[in-house]
């Protein structure tokens, strides 16, 4: 049977992986088109849609603060630092695959059945620790991580759904 942890910590772990990985490929590609990827950071795929480098910093946010929040019984991940240099955006990434390697099992796996409540604005979300990662942290963290990679799709970086997938975990893994 999955653990709590089993069902956090290595499923963002794998497109946090992805993410570093396609965010490399970027760099790659703007470098040989002549492309200053620090200007990249602001591309948006729709002018009502958070830029690029919100995309990067949401994903890590939804992933480490997450589970974070699975010991804490809060969501409060560090405020948005806002536009930053492509190179910091791959860092920010390397940082949220360290911390998110840090957690200990035995201690998120513990967290099962925990009550967690989240005040959005006016909104109150009462959770458990599985309904809060299942249904709320996961499929933002998702949004945001394939967002990024359709922002760096749609700008001639080549990508196909592989480079999202990451590492499959399969039994022979």
């Amino acid at each position: 049977m999955a653990s709590l942890y089993d069902l956090s910590v290595p499923t963002f772990l794998q497109t946090v992986r992805a993410l570093g990985g396609f965010l490399g490929r970027a760099a790659a590609h703007f470098a040989g088109a002549g492309v200053d990827p620090d200007a990249f950071v602001h591309t948006r795929l729709f002018d009502d849609m958070a830029p690029f480098h919100f995309q990067v910093e949401a994903a890590t946010h939804h992933a480490v603060w997450g589970v974070e929040a699975l010991r804490t019984g809060a969501f409060t991940p560090p405020a948005l630092v806002g536009p930053v240099p492509f190179a910091d955006l791959r860092a920010m990434v390397g940082k949220a695959e360290t911390a998110l390697e840090a957690f200990v099992p035995e201690e998120i796996a513990a967290c099962a059945g925990k009550r967690l409540d989240l005040q959005i604005g006016p909104r109150r979300l009462a959770f458990t620790a599985e309904t809060f990662i299942l249904s709320f942290s996961l499929p933002n963290f998702h949004f945001h991580a394939v967002t990024a990679y359709n922002l760096l799709r749609s700008h001639g970086v080549p990508l196909g759904k592989r480079d999202y997938e990451g590492r499959l975990r399969t039994r022979s893994s």
